[in-house]
């Protein structure tokens, strides 16, 4: 078999056995193809590529100035492949299950102050041309930070689960896993309103002979509901209308900030991975630590014994 046609065997199995998603998929299949034309400018493919010439790989990674998580990354992509052949019979050996990777240190998220979700929340209620944009802006704001979504999940919403004012919302995530989340009062009050709206959209496009769209945040596009890109500049909008320092604000720093609100009010650990969708809990457990840098910087600023002088 061919380089190629091993990735395409591997990235195959990643799908129907462990449900990665398709960006995943594609990650996999960009940082293996970098390998393979790398091993492929020595001479060799992985069916034949040795320890040294992978270690060597991860040597010419760090000349080129990669960072050291996307070195990280490309390591794991081989020793998952090497996994997958292994398994399958496709080569005797693994060469790449002894060599490790390059320390990666820990960085703890960044996230948002209570003070500064509430001027995101507020911004979005105001943010928009129509009342459309307003309701729409509101419920993906409420949603977002109710539940700790990723902002994947939440463009992609189906109506369905928001139909019946739910205290609860079912929530599909990687790899086809569904959790519930519990929505909190706001979240159940701005999904109400725009779900009443969403309705009377359905209902005018029956009458016009159009299709029902089955995504509680429809949109033209080829997707059928709004991207992650839209949120993305969506949010950086309202951070500027919030006065909230854009570079602060991304989908994933409202996740971060659900996370760290929650165990800072004395969430169990285990909840909120459970919210999260975390499949192992030690993944969780960065937020101890954020929390733990947060209490130590304010006893630092406020601390009558910490202080110069």
């Amino acid at each position: 078999m061919s380089d190629r046609l091993w990735i395409s065997s591997f990235l195959e199995a990643q799908a129907a056995e462990r449900g990665a998603a398709q960006n995943t998929q594609l990650a996999y299949a960009r940082d293996l193809s970098d390998v393979a034309d790398w091993l492929s400018g020595r001479g060799r493919g992985f069916v034949d590529a040795e320890r040294s010439d992978i270690e060597d790989y991860l040597v010419h990674c760090d000349a080129q100035g990669l960072s050291v998580a996307t070195r990280a990354r490309r390591l794991s992509a081989i020793k998952q492949l090497y996994r997958f052949t292994f398994e399958e019979g496709l080569r005797p050996d693994n060469p790449a299950v002894q060599i490790s990777g390059p320390g990666r240190a820990k960085r703890l998220p960044k996230t948002l102050s209570i003070e500064e979700v509430d001027r995101l929340l507020t911004a979005a209620e105001t943010h928009g041309r129509t009342d459309t944009d307003r309701l729409r802006s509101t419920c993906l704001m409420q949603l977002l930070y109710a539940t700790g979504m990723r902002v994947s999940e939440l463009v992609s919403l189906p109506l369905a689960a928001a139909k019946g004012d739910p205290r609860m919302l079912l929530i599909r995530g990687k790899g086809g896993k569904e959790r519930m989340v519990p929505l909190s009062p706001p979240a159940r009050d701005a999904l109400a309103a725009w779900l009443a709206h969403r309705m009377d959209e359905e209902d005018a496009a029956r009458k016009d002979g159009k299709p029902a769209s089955p995504f509680l945040f429809a949109s033209r596009g080829k997707a059928g509901h709004y991207t992650r890109h839209w949120f993305y500049a969506h949010i950086k909008d309202l951070a500027v209308t919030g006065g909230v320092s854009p570079a602060k604000v991304t989908p994933h720093t409202l996740r971060h900030a659900f996370a760290t609100h929650l165990l800072a009010n004395g969430a169990d650990l285990r909840a909120i991975q459970t919210f999260l969708g975390h499949a192992d809990v030690a993944t969780t457990e960065i937020y101890t630590h954020v929390l733990e840098e947060r209490l130590r910087e304010l006893v630092l600023d406020h601390h009558p014994l910490a202080r110069e002088g």
